[in-house]
C-alpha cells in the first residue's frame, strides 16, 4: 500500500515536462524555498542509485500574471541563482547532486535530501498542501538546534567572504535549507554580489539599488536588508553581517524580523533612519550573552559589525551542545584515538539532547563511522542509546536497517558484548520477524563459538532479557545450546556459566519442560568440582522450591535424591556444601514422605469406607481372638518387627490355613472349653450383630436363605475334626434300650444345657427327660439325679420307676398319625421362623433338619412322644399360658436318652401329661425371654387326643 501511494504521488505530483523526471522518481511536495518561496521542493530519489534527493521546481505557470519583461526577469534570477549554487562546494552550503535543466514548463535541479527551508518553520507556508503545514506547525526549534544552525550559518558565510570573496546579499531564511539531518544549509544566491577587486586588495562589491518596478520576488528581502542600501548607497562584507543579525533575531520573536517593511521601499527608509537612535528594549527576547553581539550586528555603521570569524568565537556557540554538534560535522578530520575518547563521553550529552537533535544531528554521524569495526565497540552504545529514545516507527526507519549488518559481527569481542547488555532494548523495538532472523541468530552464533570469553559473556547476559524472548524460541533453539555447551565444554568456568544460566532461567519455563529436559541432563555432567556440584545443587533447590515448578514425589524418589546421595559424598565438597547438599536432601524426602504419606491415607479411608459398605461376618473379630489365642506364643524379633505392618496375616498364612478347620470346631462346638481374652464385650458384640443383621436384610432384598446343612451333617474330611456332638447323640440312642428301666433322673447330661425334669403334683402321672443340649456356648445348667434346677422347681419330685415309659418300648402306638407328620427328607428343611411365623424370636426357633435327623435315628417320630405336627405347628413360643404352664393336654412319656440338640437348635422341656403349675416355671438361655401374655394357640395334640 505504501510503495502504490508512492506512485500514486509520483504521478500526480511530477510535473508534465519536469526535467528531473527521467532520472528522478519525484514524489510529495515537502517545502518551499529562495526568493518569494517560488521554489517548490519535492522528496525523490535518483533511479540508478535509489539514493534519496530534492527536486526544486519552478512551474513557470506561475508567471502568467506577470509581464513578458518581469517573467524574463525572474527566470534569469532563479537561475543564476541555482547555477551559482552548483559551483559552491562547502559542508555548510546546500550541496546541489544535478544541476538546473529547464523545459517549456518549468526548471528544475537536485540536490541533498531537504526536510524544509528555514522560513517555513518560521511559519511561512506559501504555496505548501494542508498535510505538510501541519508537520511543519509541529516542528518546533530547540535551543540547541537555533544555536547551532545560527553557527553553521556563520560558517557559511565565513566560507562566501573569506574564501570566495562573494557577498551574498540576501541572507533570510527563505535562503536557509534545512536537511533531512537538521543541518542548516546556505543557498539562495540569486543575488550574490563577487568581488570586483583583485585579491590583493580589499573586496570590493558594487551596489545595485532596489527597483520598485522589478517584482518583488526577484529582489532582496527589505526586512533583512541592510540600511546602508539607502543611507549611503552602499554595500560591503558587513551588509550580510547585518542580515545575519536580523535573522538571529527573528528566530527569537516566533520569526518576525525587527522591522517589517512589507515590500516598501518607503518604509524601508524610514526603518532605517530609527535604527540611528537604537532602542536596547527590542532585543529583550534575545539570550543575554547574545544581546550584545545582535546589537553590535544591528548597528548602522557597518565598521562597528562582527566579521563571521569573531562571531564563531563568541562565548555563545562554546556550550556543550553546540560544540558537540560542531565535533560531530568535522569527524572526518578526526583520528581513531580522538574519535574514541569523544564517544566515551556521548552518551552523558546524548541524554540532555532532544529526541530529534539525537535522531537527525548525532545519529547519522555515528552509523558511518560503523564502516570501521574498530570503531564500533566505542559508537555501538550511543547508537543504541538514541534507539532507546527513539519511537519504533523511527527505530525500525532511522536505527535497525544500518544494525543489521552489525550484528553479523563478532571480532571484537566488545561488539557482542555490548549487543548483549542491551538485548532488551533490541527485543523492545525490533520486530518479531527481525528478531528470529537476526537477533537470535546474533546470540546463536555467540554460543557457538570457540572463544570462551564470547560465550561467557552470552551466558550472563542471556538471562537478563529471557523474560522478553518468545518461549518457544528460548525453549527449541536457546536452551538446547546451552546444554550443548555444558556437556561438551572442557573449560570449568565456561561449565559452571552454563548451569547458571540454566538455574536462572528455570523461572522463565515450565513445570514439565524441567522435568523432561533439565533435569535429565544433570547426572551427565561429566566434572565433579565444587562449583560444579553447587550450581547442579541451586538447579534442584530452584525446580523443588520455586512456586511454579516442583518436582514430582516419583522423580524425587527414583532419580533425584539417588542421585544426589551420590554425589553429595564427593570429597572435594568442604563442610557448609555437604551440609547444603544434606538439607536439600531432608527437604526432599520429607516432601516424598508427606505426598506419599497423603496418599496412602486417603486410600486406607477409601478402603475403610468401601469396608464399611460390605456385609461382614459376625464371627470375624471371634476369629481372629481365637487364632490369637492358639497362637500365643513368645515372639520372635522378627515376628515383633513385622507384626505393626500390616504382613503378619501374609506370613502367618500357612500355619492359619492348617488350624482353620480347628478354629471352626472350636467355634461351633458346646463342649466346655478355656475361655479366651474376649476383645469385645457381650453387649457390643449383640449390638454389632443387630447392627450386620440390619444392614443384611437392608441390602439383600430377598429372603435369607436357611441354611442346608448343619455343622453335624457336613461331610467329613481329612482335615475336618470329628463331630463330637454326632458321637453324643450316637451313643445316647445306643444305650436307650438298656437305660429303660433306670429311672430319668439316673441319666447324665453333658456339657451344654443340662436337662430339666419335672413331675406332677399329684403323682398320678410323671415324666422325665434327658439332658438336651443347646448351641449356646457358655451357658450350662446341670440337672442331678431327677430333680430340676432350684431354681426352676423349688421343690424336687421322684418319679416312680414303674412310670417311666422307654423310648425303645412300642407298648404306645402312634402309627396312626403317620399322615400328619412329614418325615420325607427329601423335602428342603425349613427353619423354625418359617414354622412360626415369628422371625422375630429367635429364641425358640428350632430347626427342622434337627427333627429329621432324631426321627431318621429312630428316636422320635411319628409314634414318638412328641408329634412332628405339635412341634411344628404350635411352636415352643406359644406353650405357655397366661399362669406360666402349657395350654392344652402334655403327653406322658417314659425316659428320655441325652438328645443333642446340634449347633444352633434351642433348648426345650418336655412336659408330662398334666399341666404344669403357676409355681413351676421354665428357663430358657437364649436372649428374647417368652412373653407371658401372648394367647395360647391351638394344641395339636389336644384335638387328637380329645
Amino acid at each position: 500500500m505504501e510503495m502504490f501511494n508512492k506512485l500514486k504521488s509520483a504521478v500526480s505530483s511530477a510535473l508534465p515536462g519536469n526535467p528531473m523526471s527521467k532520472d528522478f522518481d519525484v514524489y510529495d511536495l515537502i517545502a518551499t524555498a529562495g526568493p518569494g518561496l517560488l521554489w517548490k521542493v519535492y522528496n525523490g530519489t535518483k533511479k540508478t542509485t535509489k539514493q534519496d534527493a530534492a527536486i526544486f521546481v519552478f512551474e513557470k505557470k506561475i508567471l502568467e500574471k506577470y509581464s513578458r519583461r518581469d517573467k524574463e526577469i525572474i527566470i534569469e534570477t532563479l537561475k543564476r541563482g541555482a547555477s551559482q549554487l552548483t559551483r559552491l562546494r562547502h559542508p555548510k552550503i546546500l550541496s546541489v547532486i544535478q544541476p538546473l535543466e529547464e523545459s517549456r514548463e518549468s526548471l528544475a535541479f537536485a540536490t541533498e535530501p531537504v526536510f524544509a527551508s528555514l522560513a517555513n518553520l518560521l511559519g511561512k507556508h506559501d504555496n505548501i498542501p494542508e498535510h505538510t503545514v501541519k508537520q511543519l506547525k509541529d516542528h518546533s526549534l530547540y535551543d540547541v538546534e537555533i544555536k547551532y544552525g545560527i553557527l553553521q550559518v556563520t560558517e557559511g558565510v565565513k566560507f562566501l567572504h573569506n574564501d570566495v570573496k562573494l557577498l551574498h546579499n540576501n541572507i533570510w531564511p527563505g535562503s536557509i535549507i534545512v536537511n533531512k539531518s537538521g543541518a542548516w544549509k546556505l543557498a539562495g544566491f540569486e543575488f550574490c554580489v563577487p568581488n570586483q577587486n583583485p585579491a590583493d586588495q580589499t573586496p570590493f562589491f558594487p551596489y545595485k539599488s532596489w527597483d520598485p518596478d522589478v517584482p518583488p520576488c526577484v529582489q532582496q528581502h527589505l526586512d533583512y536588508l541592510a540600511p546602508e542600501y539607502t543611507i549611503s548607497e552602499s554595500c560591503s562584507l558587513a551588509s550580510d553581517m547585518f542580515s545575519l543579525g536580523v535573522l538571529m533575531y527573528a528566530l527569537f520573536n516566533k520569526g518576525k524580523p525587527l522591522y517589517e517593511c512589507k515590500e516598501q521601499i518607503s518604509s524601508f527608509r524610514k526603518n532605517a533612519e530609527e535604527l540611528r537612535k537604537w532602542r536596547g528594549q527590542l532585543l529583550g527576547t534575545i539570550p543575554k550573552d547574545l544581546q550584545d553581539i545582535v546589537k553590535l550586528m544591528l548597528n548602522t555603521e557597518p565598521t562597528v559589525r562582527p566579521d563571521p570569524d569573531q562571531l564563531t568565537k563568541i562565548s555563545f556557540f562554546e556550550d556543550v551542545g553546540s560544540m558537540t554538534l560542531q565535533y560531530m560535522d568535522s569527524l572526518f578530520q578526526q583520528d581513531n584515538l580522538q574519535k574514541s575518547k569523544f564517544f566515551k563521553g556521548l552518551p552523558k550529552i546524548i541524554s540532555k539532547f532532544p529526541k530529534r537533535v539525537n535522531i537527525q544531528r548525532i545519529l547519522p554521524a555515528l552509523l558511518k563511522e560503523c564502516v570501521n569495526p574498530d570503531m564500533i565497540p566505542f559508537v555501538l552504545p550511543n547508537i543504541l542509546q538514541i534507539a532507546e529514545q527513539s519511537s519504533d516507527k523511527e527505530y525500525v526507519t532511522y536505527i535497525l536497517p544500518d544494525l543489521i549488518p552489525i550484528f553479523k559481527i563478532t571480532t571484537p569481542v566488545q561488539i557482542l558484548l555490548i549487543f548483549m547488555q542491551n538485548m532488551s532494548i533490541l527485543l523492545k523495538k525490533t520486530p518479531s520477524d527481525a528478531i528470529k532472523n537476526h537477533v537470535l541468530p546474533m546470540i546463536h552464533r555467540g554460543l557457538e563459538t570457540n572463544n570462551s570469553q564470547i560465550q561467557e559473556l552470552c551466558l550472563s547476559i542471556i538471562p537478563t532479557f529471557a523474560d522478553l524472548v518468545d518461549y518457544s524460541s528460548l525453549k527449541n533453539s536457546i536452551i538446547p545450546r546451552i546444554k550443548k555447551l555444558c556437556l561438551a565444554t572442557t573449560i570449568i568456568t565456561v561449565r559452571v556459566n552454563c548451569l547458571m544460566c540454566i538455574g536462572k532461567l528455570l523461572e522463565t519455563m515450565d513445570k514439565w519442560f524441567v522435568l523432561d529436559e533439565v533435569l535429565p541432563m544433570l547426572p551427565h555432567i561429566p566434572s565433579r568440582e565444587p562449583a560444579v556440584l553447587m550450581s547442579i545443587l541451586g538447579i534442584y533447590k530452584v525446580a523443588l522450591t520455586h512456586d511454579k515448578l516442583g518436582i514430582t514425589k516419583d522423580v524425587l524418589a527414583t532419580k533425584v535424591i539417588p542421585f544426589l546421595v551420590t554425589i553429595s559424598i564427593e570429597h572435594t565438597l568442604n563442610l557448609s556444601q555437604f551440609s547444603a547438599y544434606m538439607k536439600l536432601i531432608r527437604d526432599m524426602l520429607d516432601k516424598v514422605e508427606s505426598e506419599h504419606h497423603s496418599k496412602l491415607e486417603q486410600i486406607e479411608q477409601m478402603k475403610q469406607e468401601q469396608k464399611n459398605m460390605e456385609i461382614t461376618k459376625i464371627t470375624d473379630s471371634d476369629d481372629k481372638t481365637l487364632i490369637q489365642g492358639i497362637d500365643d506364643k513368645p515372639k520372635t524379633m522378627m515376628d515383633s518387627f513385622l507384626s505393626g505392618f500390616g504382613i503378619s496375616d501374609t506370613v502367618k498364612s500357612s500355619s492359619s490355613s492348617s488350624k482353620s478347620s480347628n478354629t471352626i470346631q472350636q467355634n461351633n462346638a458346646t463342649s466346655t472349653s478355656q475361655p479366651t481374652k474376649a476383645t469385645l464385650s457381650l453387649e457390643e458384640k449383640q449390638r454389632i450383630a443387630k447392627q450386620q443383621e440390619q444392614q443384611r436384610f437392608q441390602k439383600v432384598a430377598k429372603p435369607v436363605e436357611p441354611k442346608t446343612m448343619n455343622n453335624a451333617m457336613k461331610p467329613k474330611t481329612a482335615n475336618v475334626p470329628k463331630d463330637l456332638t454326632s458321637s453324643l447323640m450316637q451313643s445316647n440312642m445306643m444305650g436307650l434300650s438298656s437305660s429303660a428301666s433306670k429311672p430319668m433322673g439316673s441319666y447324665n447330661t453333658s456339657s451344654g444345657l443340662g436337662a430339666n425334669s419335672m413331675s406332677s403334683s399329684n403323682n398320678t402321672s410323671s415324666m422325665s427327660f434327658g439332658s438336651m443340649n443347646s448351641g449356646f456356648s457358655g451357658v450350662t445348667p446341670s440337672m442331678n439325679q431327677g430333680q430340676m434346677s432350684n431354681s426352676m422347681f423349688p421343690q424336687q419330685q421322684t418319679i416312680p420307676q414303674s412310670s417311666n415309659i422307654g423310648l425303645g418300648d412300642n407298648s404306645l402306638d402312634l402309627s396312626s398319625f403317620d399322615s400328619l407328620l412329614s418325615t420325607n427328607s427329601q423335602k428342603p428343611k425349613v427353619s423354625m421362623n418359617q414354622m412360626t411365623g415369628n422371625p422375630g424370636n429367635n429364641s425358640l426357633h428350632m430347626q427342622q433338619g434337627m427333627m429329621g435327623n432324631m426321627s431318621n435315628r429312630g428316636i422320635m417320630g411319628n409314634q414318638g412322644m412328641m408329634g412332628q405336627q405339635a412341634m411344628m405347628n404350635t411352636g415352643f413360643g406359644n406353650q405357655f399360658n397366661n399362669s406360666g404352664g402349657f395350654s392344652g393336654q402334655s403327653m406322658n412319656a417314659g425316659p428320655m436318652g441325652n438328645m443333642n440338640f446340634p449347633s444352633g437348635g434351642m433348648q426345650s422341656n418336655m412336659f408330662g401329661s398334666q399341666p404344669m403349675t403357676g409355681q413351676n416355671m421354665m428357663q430358657t438361655q437364649s436372649s428374647n425371654n417368652f412373653n407371658s401374655s401372648e394367647s395360647s394357640a391351638k394344641d395339636p395334640l389336644r384335638d387328637l387326643f380329645g
